[in-house]
C-alpha cells in the first residue's frame, strides 16, 4: 500500500526530472542522446576549399557484386556537412547506404576555422564542387549523381552548368530555388530587392557573417515555429525518453550545425543571384567564364516542400524554365525546408525516392513515382507563393526588408498598365534630368560615362565576349594603355582618327580610348569605300585590326596603327605601327592631356551611310550621342541587371548610340557578338544572360524562320531594340518570341534623324511599324507641307512654311538647338516664324489620330509616276500583314515606253502561297493611286551588311518576268501579269 498517492508524488517526480534535464542542458548544451556514433567515413581528398568524405568506405559493391551508384552531397554555406548525418535515425548517408548507394559528402568546414576560409568566394564553392566531382569520377565506375540541399543545391546547379553536365548521371536538389524573383519575402518588388542586395553586397565584401548570426537568422525565418518548438521542448523536459530521439536534431538546428559565412561569398551571391537573378536568366560568371543553367543536359530531380517558406515552390520549380534541355522531375512533399532532408518524411519518402531514382538511372529498376516538370506552358506567376521569408533573406543573413503585399499588388497592376513613353520615362527621371542639364560646355562623352561606371562598380562586368567576362576595371586599364599608346605616336585632342575594325573587344576599347583622349572617332566600314570615307572623315591616322591593316595601308595615304592580336613579334608591313608592342609604362604623359575633355558641343564621331560615290558622312556630337544613349536607356528601362546583345557593329550608328550607348548610360552589361548567326543565337542568349537584343532592319527575319531551339523556350529576352524593322518581321518576332521568363518580349523601335536631334520611339509596340512619339529630351519636331513634284517645302502667302495638315504626308523638321549641337548641313531659317531655325531631315512622315509618327519614305526616294507619287513604306507595311510574305521592297523602274513605274518585290515564306486576293486585301487600305504598278516574287531580298534591304541589284535586273508578277489594273486591283495586256493603262490618279 502506497503511503503517498501518485497524484501527490507524480508532479514532484516530473519536476525533479525536468530540473535534472534542465541542468544537463545548461551545463552541456543538451541531453546526452547516447548517439555519439556518426556514420563511418574516410577523407579521400583534402584541399584548401574542402574535404571529400566517402561514407561506408568498406562497402564498395552492392549485394549483387556490381558497383554501387555514387552520389556526391553538398551542404549549404550556412550549415555544416553534418546536415547529411544529423543522427542515426535521421541520417541521409546511412539511409542511402542501406538502399545500396555509395554516398560522398563535400565538407567545406567552418570558414572561420579554416585558413583563408573567410575570404572564400562563391566561385570557390562552385569550382570546389566541380573539383570534388572529378575526384570521385577517378575512383568510381561510371557517372555520379550530384545532390544538394538549399543553397547547396544551387551550388550543384551552378557546378553542373559550369562543367556542362560532364560526368553527371543526374542532379538531385532539395528545396533549392532557381528564380529568386519568385522567392522574395513579404512581397518585396524585385527592383527594391535588387537595390538592397547591391547595398548589402558592399557591406559583406569585407565582413563575414558569424555562425551565431546564421543560426539566429534561420530561426527568424519562421519565428512561430521556433517558439512552438521551444515550448514543446519545455513541456516535455521531464520526459527524457520522448526528447532523446530528436535531441541531436534539436541541437543541430539550435546552433551546433551552423557555421560562419565568408563575406565575399555572400557579396558575390547577392550581386549575381539576388540583385540580378542570373540563375534563371543565365550569364553568371564563374572564374571569368560565362555560365548558364541552359547548359545542363543531365536529368534533374527537384524535391519541393509544398509548405516551404524558405524555398517557395514556384522558385524551385523554375529549374524547368532555366534548364530547357534537361529532363526535369519533381517530388513534392508536405514538408517545410528542413523537413525535406531531416525528419520523418525524409526517412520514409526522400531517401527511398532518391535511391529508387539512382537505381532507375543506372538501369536497375523502374522510375520512382516522380512527376515530370515541363515548361511547355506559360511561366509561373511572378507573384510569390506565400508571405513567408525567402531564400534571398536566408542568404543575406536574415536582413529584414518588407513591404505589404497589397502595395506590391498595386505596383504590379500599375506596371501592367504602363505602356506609354511618358509613364515609362518617369521611372528614369535621373537620366532625363541629367540630359536636360547638359549645356554647350558640359563635359559628356563615351569615355567619361565609362569612367563613371568603373568608379561605381570596378569589379562589375562591362562586356562579355566569346564566353568570357571583362570587368570595368580591366577594360579601364586597357583603355588607359591604348590612350598612352596613341599619345606616343602623336595623336592629340581634336584630331580625326579613323577606326577600321570588326566587332571585337579591341574595337570597343579603341573607340573609348579615342573618346577619352578627346579625338574625333571616324568609324569606317570594312565593306565601305575606304578612300572616300577617309576623305570625308578627314582622317589623319587610322587604327585597324591586324586583318584589315594591309588593305588600309594599300588604299590610304595615312599612318596605319594596329591594335589586337597580342604583343608577339609580327610583320605587319611597311608604314604600319604595331601598338601592341608599345609599353604604356614607358610613355610620358604630356601636360596637355586631360582625360575625357569632350564637351557636349564637340564633334565626337563620324559615321557613314550610302554606297560608293553616294557615301555620306554623318557628324555626331557628344550631346547627340548622349541623347541617344540616355534616351535608349530610358525608353528601354535598362538597369545593371540587363545584358544587351550588341550584334550591330560600332560603325553603324545604331550600334554606337543605341546598343552600346544605352548599355553604358545605364550600367547594363554588353554582350559583344562578332556576327548574327541564328544557329547559335539562343545558345548565346542563355550563356550571356541576354535580356535585350539590338537589331537593324531585317536582321531578325532569319531568326523567325529558323527551326525551334530548346533554349528558345521561356527565354530571358524582354526587348528587341533597334530601328527599321519591317512590320511583317515585327509581327513574327512578337508572335514567336513574345513569351519569356521575364514576361512579354516586345519590340522597341527607334528612329533617329540624320540631321538634327530628332529621336522618335515606339515604346508600347501596340502599332507595329510606327516610329512612335518624340523622346523626352530630344529636339522639337514638326511636319511641314511638302511638294513631291517640286521636291520642296510649301510656303503660304506670307512666305512662311505651311504645317502639314493632320493625316497628310509632310517633311519632318527638327528645331535647331544651337546651344548644344553642331549644326551640320544648312539649317533653314525663318521657317514657321521669324528667326527660327530648323533642320530638314529629308524623311517624309504622317501623324495618326493618336499622335504617332509613321515613316512614309525618304523625300528623294518617293517614286513619281503618272498617277502621282508612290511611297515605299506604307506599301511594305501593308504587305507585311500578309502571312505568306517574308520581306517586301519598293523601287522605281521604267516601262518599255520609258515611263516611270513603281515596282514592289516580295519573298514568299517556305510552305506558303501568295495570291492576288492576298495582295488586294492587304493593300485595300492604301489609296489606289499610291499602290505599286507591279508586284513580283523574288527568291530573296538583297541586304546590306547590317540587313538593310537594297534596291540597286533589283533595279539592275529591269522589269520582272510576267510569270511571277501581278499588275495593277484600272479598277485598282491586282491580276496576274500574264492575264493583263502589256499595253494596259495603269490606274488613274482620279
Amino acid at each position: 500500500m502506497k503511503l503517498v498517492p501518485d497524484a501527490i508524488t507524480r508532479p514532484g517526480v516530473r519536476l525533479g526530472a525536468a530540473a535534472q534535464n534542465a541542468l544537463e542542458v545548461v551545463r552541456f548544451g543538451g541531453l546526452d542522446a547516447g548517439e555519439d556514433e556518426h556514420a563511418p567515413y574516410e577523407v579521400v581528398a583534402s584541399t584548401r576549399l574542402f574535404r571529400l568524405r566517402r561514407y561506408f568506405p568498406d562497402a564498395q559493391a552492392a549485394e549483387d557484386g556490381t558497383s554501387r551508384p555514387a552520389i556526391v552531397l553538398v551542404p549549404p554555406m550556412m550549415l555544416s556537412a553534418e546536415i547529411w548525418d544529423v543522427a542515426p535515425t535521421s541520417s541521409a548517408v546511412t539511409s542511402l547506404h542501406e538502399h545500396g548507394m555509395d554516398p560522398w559528402v563535400v565538407d567545406f568546414g567552418a570558414p572561420d576555422q579554416e585558413e583563408g576560409g573567410l575570404e572564400r568566394t562563391l566561385t570557390d564553392h562552385v569550382v570546389g564542387v566541380s573539383d570534388a566531382i572529378d575526384r570521385v569520377l577517378e575512383i568510381v565506375d561510371g557517372d555520379v549523381h550530384l545532390g544538394g540541399y538549399s543553397q547547396g543545391g544551387m551550388f550543384c546547379y551552378q557546378a553542373a552548368a559550369y562543367r556542362r553536365a560532364k560526368g553527371l548521371a543526374s542532379l538531385i536538389t532539395f528545396g533549392s530555388p532557381v528564380d529568386i524573383g519568385r522567392n522574395l519575402p513579404l512581397g518585396i518588388p524585385e527592383r527594391v530587392a535588387s537595390g538592397a542586395a547591391g547595398v548589402l553586397a558592399d557591406v559583406f565584401d569585407s565582413r563575414p557573417l558569424p555562425a551565431w548570426a546564421s543560426s539566429t537568422g534561420f530561426k527568424l525565418l519562421d519565428p512561430v515555429k521556433d517558439v512552438r518548438s521551444r515550448i514543446d521542448f519545455l513541456l516535455q523536459l521531464h520526459d527524457r525518453e520522448a526528447l532523446l530521439p530528436r535531441e541531436r536534431q534539436r541541437r543541430f538546428l539550435g546552433g551546433e550545425g551552423f557555421v560562419a559565412w565568408s563575406g565575399p561569398a555572400i557579396a558575390e551571391l547577392l550581386r549575381q543571384f539576388v540583385a540580378h537573378n542570373r540563375m534563371v536568366s543565365g550569364g553568371f560568371v564563374i572564374e571569368d567564364r560565362l555560365v548558364t543553367l541552359a547548359d545542363i543536359t543531365c536529368p534533374v530531380l527537384a524535391f519541393v516542400g509544398e509548405v516551404d517558406q524558405i524555398a517557395q515552390p514556384p522558385a524551385v520549380r523554375a529549374i524547368a524554365f532555366a534548364a530547357p534541355r534537361a529532363e526535369v522531375y519533381e517530388q513534392p512533399l508536405t514538408a517545410g525546408h528542413f523537413g525535406l532532408v531531416v525528419g520523418g518524411q525524409a526517412s520514409t519518402v526522400t531517401w527511398p525516392t532518391v535511391a529508387a531514382w539512382m537505381s532507375w538511372r543506372a538501369g536497375r529498376g523502374e522510375r520512382p513515382d516522380v512527376t515530370p516538370l515541363t515548361a511547355d506552358g506559360p511561366p509561373p506567376s511572378t507573384e510569390p507563393a506565400g508571405p513567408g521569408i525567402g531564400t534571398s533573406i536566408e542568404l543575406a543573413g536574415s536582413v529584414g526588408l518588407g513591404l505589404a503585399r497589397t502595395v506590391r499588388h498595386r505596383l504590379r497592376r500599375a506596371a501592367r498598365g504602363v505602356r506609354e513613353l511618358a509613364t515609362e520615362a518617369a521611372s528614369q527621371v535621373p537620366r532625363l534630368f541629367r540630359l536636360e542639364q547638359i549645356q554647350p560646355k558640359t563635359r559628356i562623352s563615351l569615355g567619361l560615362l565609362l569612367e563613371e561606371q568603373a568608379a561605381r562598380q570596378p569589379d562589375g562586368v562591362l562586356f562579355l565576349f566569346e564566353d568570357r567576362a571583362h570587368t570595368h576595371a580591366a577594360v579601364g586599364t586597357r583603355i588607359d594603355n591604348i590612350v598612352r599608346g596613341l599619345i606616343s605616336v602623336g595623336v592629340r585632342q581634336g584630331q580625326h582618327i579613323g577606326v577600321l575594325m570588326e566587332p571585337r573587344p579591341s574595337a570597343l576599347a579603341t573607340v573609348a580610348a579615342l573618346s577619352r583622349l578627346g579625338a574625333v572617332v571616324v568609324l569606317m566600314r570594312p565593306d565601305g569605300a575606304l578612300a572616300r570615307e577617309a576623305q570625308l572623315g578627314q582622317i589623319e591616322r587610322i587604327v585597324c585590326d591586324p586583318e584589315l591593316a594591309e588593305a588600309a595601308s594599300q588604299e590610304l595615304d595615312v599612318e596605319v596603327l594596329v591594335l589586337g592580336g597580342g604583343g608577339e613579334d609580327r610583320d605587319l608591313g611597311p608604314h604600319v605601327v604595331d601598338m601592341e608592342r608599345i609599353d604604356p609604362d614607358r610613355v610620358d604623359v604630356p601636360g596637355w592631356y586631360a582625360p575625357n575633355p569632350g564637351r557636349a558641343v564637340d564633334l565626337a564621331f563620324i559615321t557613314f551611310t550610302g554606297e560608293g560615290d553616294r557615301t555620306r558622312a554623318k557628324r555626331i556630337t557628344n550631346h547627340r550621342w548622349a541623347l541617344s544613349a540616355f534616351g535608349t536607356a530610358t525608353a528601354a528601362a535598362l538597369t545593371p541587371s540587363d545584358t544587351v546583345y550588341a550584334v550591330t557593329p560600332l560603325h553603324h550608328p545604331s550600334g554606337l548610340m543605341m546598343s552600346v550607348g544605352g548599355a553604358v548610360a545605364s550600367g547594363a552589361r554588353i554582350a559583344l557578338a562578332r556576327r548574327f548567326e541564328p544557329e547559335i543565337f539562343w545558345d548565346e542568349v542563355r550563356r550571356y544572360g541576354v535580356t535585350v537584343v539590338s537589331y537593324t532592319w531585317a536582321l531578325l527575319d532569319p531568326l523567325t524562320c529558323a527551326p525551334r531551339n530548346p533554349a528558345e523556350r521561356h527565354h530571358p529576352v524582354r526587348l528587341f531594340i533597334g530601328s527599321g524593322m519591317p512590320r511583317g518581321v515585327w509581327r513574327r518576332v512578337v508572335e514567336r518570341f513574345g513569351t519569356g521568363t521575364g514576361g512579354r518580349a516586345r519590340v522597341l523601335e527607334f528612329y533617329a534623324s540624320t540631321e538634327g536631334d530628332a529621336v522618335l520611339v515606339n515604346v508600347s509596340g501596340a502599332k507595329p511599324g510606327s516610329k512612335g512619339r518624340p523622346l523626352p529630351g530630344s529636339a522639337e519636331v514638326r511636319l511641314a507641307a511638302w511638294d513631291p513634284d517640286a521636291q520642296g517645302l510649301i510656303e503660304g502667302p506670307d512666305g512662311f512654311v505651311l504645317p502639314a495638315k493632320p493625316g497628310d504626308v509632310g517633311m519632318l523638321l527638327t528645331r535647331v538647338r544651337t546651344g548644344v549641337e553642331v549644326a551640320p548641313g544648312h539649317p533653314v531659317r525663318g521657317v514657321f516664324e521669324r528667326g527660327d531655325a530648323w533642320h530638314v531631315t529629308g524623311d517624309l512622315f504622317r501623324v495618326d489620330l493618336d499622335g504617332e509618327f509613321w515613316l512614309v519614305d525618304h523625300g528623294k526616294a518617293a517614286i513619281r509616276t503618272d498617277h502621282g507619287p508612290v511611297y515605299a513604306f506604307p506599301i511594305q507595311d501593308a504587305l507585311g500583314d500578309v502571312p505568306a510574305i517574308g520581306l517586301a521592297v519598293t523601287y522605281p523602274l521604267a516601262d518599255p515606253d520609258g515611263q516611270p513605274v513603281a515596282v514592289t518585290a516580295v519573298t514568299v515564306r517556305a510552305g506558303e502561297e501568295l495570291t492576288a486576293d492576298d495582295l488586294n486585301a492587304a493593300l485595300s487600305g492604301v489609296a489606289a493611286d499610291l499602290r505599286p504598278d507591279i508586284i513580283h516574287v523574288i527568291d530573296e531580298v538583297p541586304l546590306s551588311t547590317w540587313s538593310r534591304p537594297l534596291t540597286e541589284p533589283l533595279r539592275a535586273q529591269g522589269l520582272p518576268p510576267a510569270d511571277r508578277s501581278w499588275r495593277l489594273t484600272e479598277d485598282g486591283s491586282y491580276r496576274a501579269a500574264t492575264e493583263v495586256p502589256a499595253d494596259a493603262a495603269p490606274v488613274s490618279a482620279d
